[in-house]
């Protein structure tokens, strides 16, 4: 597993960040980038604050402008402290003062911006009152690839999430399962997650026999039972980067069935990882997996997207779907996670996070794939 502290990042990082951002909304014919706090705001700056506060903070980024981050007074000085402060210039305002006719002279009172797509409608709407002839898209329609690919920094971050959660997996195989509620299996992967250095843990998904037939089943009072097929989905953030992986196991021996199924995902997820290289589409990854699972008879009961990129979260752009034609480039970062859910019955995924290389791709994720057994 990988181990140590990466080295922080600094405020040239994030400027390099803040200005690539810049260029990106000129170049997509954009006056600039408004960020509100949220995952954007993070790696964008370094500063994080809660997203679900009331007051405007707002990050400016446009070509040729100093980045500038507008923020309530009473919170400037933690945004001085954070790791990109040395790189944008904060401009604070006070309760009772009107904090849009302090962004707006920032902003092209023209322009259309991209704007990250947590922000507030009540921030919107007051930002347009007093700049009706501004007007707003969101990041991930109009710059979706702005955070998709990763710098070797970020892919040391996503690489010692990965094998903390490989870890995690490696030790929970080892529990009792019959017996026990789901909750209890979801407890203990939240805590290895944890002991093996996340800071935050965002899902434990632990779905048996029927309940794994629900893709987004988390866990429950269900008591797990001999002979049930269980759908293990977990990751959460270490060192500010995601981990994601989905590994199925089985109470006892399974089926022939049971083995057939998982036998198909895991030949799906294998084509579908062996198929990421530089310049096919997204969709292509999606209609590899999908081909497998269709031709073995199981098309209809594939009912989600192959993946999902991963990075300051662990849910965001560039999606394995079809219909979506962006091109891989070496650095992104995503799932790839077929399945098979029977209803009534249960289900069967697997997944790794793939980083894009040079030639082809690499996963994040090791352990083995093969359908495990579990007491």
């Amino acid at each position: 597993m990988t181990t140590g502290t990466p080295a922080p990042f600094t405020a040239a990082d994030y400027k390099a960040r803040m200005d690539r951002a810049a260029q990106s909304a000129a170049d997509a014919g954009l006056a600039g980038v408004l960020v509100a706090p949220g995952p954007d705001l993070v790696w964008l700056t370094g500063y994080h604050v809660p997203a679900d506060t009331e007051r405007l903070t707002l990050l400016v980024l446009a070509a040729g402008q100093e980045p500038t981050l507008v923020v309530p007074k009473l919170e400037a000085p933690d945004a001085a402290k954070a790791a990109g402060a040395g790189a944008m210039a904060l401009r604070d305002w006070t309760d009772g003062v009107d904090p849009y006719g302090v962004a707006a002279p920032l902003l092209d009172v023209s322009g259309r911006f991209g704007v990250s797509d947590n922000a507030w409608a009540m921030h919107l709407l007051g930002l347009q009152k007093t700049l009706p002839d501004t007007s707003y898209v969101s990041l991930t329609e109009a710059l979706p690839m702005l955070r998709a690919v990763k710098d070797a920094a970020e892919l040391e971050r996503l690489a010692a999430a990965g094998a903390a959660a490989d870890a995690t997996y490696e030790e929970i195989r080892k529990v009792t399962f019959a017996g026990r509620e789901e909750n209890d299996i979801a407890r203990e992967l939240a805590a290895l997650l944890r002991q093996f250095g996340h800071s935050q843990v965002d899902f434990t998904v632990v779905g048996s026999g029927p309940n794994g037939a629900n893709p987004h089943h988390e866990a429950s009072d269900r008591v797990i039972q001999d002979g049930d097929m269980v759908v293990l989905d977990f990751g959460g953030l270490k060192h500010g980067y995601g981990s994601d992986t989905t590994r199925t196991v089985h109470v006892g021996e399974p089926t022939a069935e049971e083995r057939r199924v998982h036998d198909v995902v895991r030949e799906a997820q294998t084509a579908a990882c062996d198929a990421v290289r530089p310049g096919i589409a997204c969709q292509d990854v999606d209609r590899v997996a999908r081909k497998v699972i269709t031709d073995a008879g199981y098309g209809e009961y594939f009912i989600h997207r192959t993946g999902h990129g991963i990075g300051v979260t662990t849910h965001e752009p560039p999606y394995m779907i079809e219909g979506e034609e962006q091109e891989l480039v070496p650095g992104m970062c995503f799932s790839v996670e077929p399945g098979i859910y029977l209803p009534g019955r249960f289900g069967v995924r697997i997944e790794d996070i793939v980083t894009v290389t040079e030639d082809g791709g690499r996963r994040l994720n090791s352990t083995a794939r093969e359908l495990a057994v579990v007491g």
